[in-house]
């Protein structure tokens, strides 16, 4: 059985593990209990009701969250001419092609925390597919940074600005992280509200039953708070 500290101790007793919070009352919680000496995640768990083994059930998006992660985001762009001029503008971290492929390829260096790619100079990125894809690095269509040259700027911002990816995994859980314990309670609350309604808008058409099953939100070194999952609906549903 897994022994915890005092401080984890301290904050699990405030607690109840067998309520449902609602969102006002579990961002309250979830602060109080971020003690660590360093600015903890605040991450959401959203267990919805999908078989992520059926193709037409796998729920996975972007979500641009209004007040950001808090963390600072390196993006690694893969463009040519002008549209590396563009990014490069918009604030990328890295720009480039050939050379940034053959880094990855020869040295395994992956020292940054999103990729976009323009369409074109994706099969020359498909190389890389075995080194970006299990870090979860690999451009990709369906997350929006694989883009037309004209829109690399756009996203690059949007990336930068606190763009999140998500994916739901075989459990049929979503996890995201959603900001920093400094932040506002208002402010967690709004990118909160945010991802929920992305969530509620990915439903498959083929997913039965009830939808989102379970909402739970914690800090990085602080204990899960569960949330009632039919308010925090209705709550997001005034965003959709």
């Amino acid at each position: 059985m897994a022994r915890h500290g005092k401080r984890f101790n301290a904050a699990q007793a405030q607690v109840d593990f067998n309520q449902r919070y609602g969102l006002d009352d579990a961002l309250q919680l979830v602060k109080a209990t971020a003690t660590a000496k360093f600015d903890e995640t605040v991450d959401l768990a959203v267990r919805l009701g999908v078989n992520p083994r059926q193709a037409d059930q796998m729920v996975r998006g972007a979500c641009s969250l209004p007040h950001g992660t808090g963390k600072p985001t390196r993006v690694l762009v893969f463009a040519e001419g002008d549209a590396a001029r563009a990014a490069e503008e918009a604030g990328a971290d890295f720009v480039g092609a050939d050379d940034l492929i053959s880094k990855i390829q020869n040295e395994g260096w992956t020292d940054f925390d999103k990729a976009v790619a323009v369409r074109s100079l994706m099969a020359k990125v498909g190389r890389i597919g075995r080194i970006l894809g299990p870090r979860g690095l690999m451009p990709n269509p369906k997350t929006g940074t694989v883009v037309a040259a004209d829109r690399v700027a756009e996203v690059v911002k949007e990336v930068k600005g606190g763009r999140i990816d998500f994916r739901v995994e075989r459990a049929g859980i979503v996890h995201a992280a959603v900001g920093r314990a400094s932040m506002t309670e208002e402010q967690l609350r709004a990118n909160v509200l945010t991802l929920m309604a992305q969530l509620v808008r990915l439903k498959p058409a083929s997913a039965n039953g009830t939808y989102v099953r379970s909402v739970a939100l914690s800090t990085t070194m602080g204990p899960g708070v569960r949330i009632d999952p039919n308010e925090i609906v209705r709550l997001s549903a005034e965003l959709r």
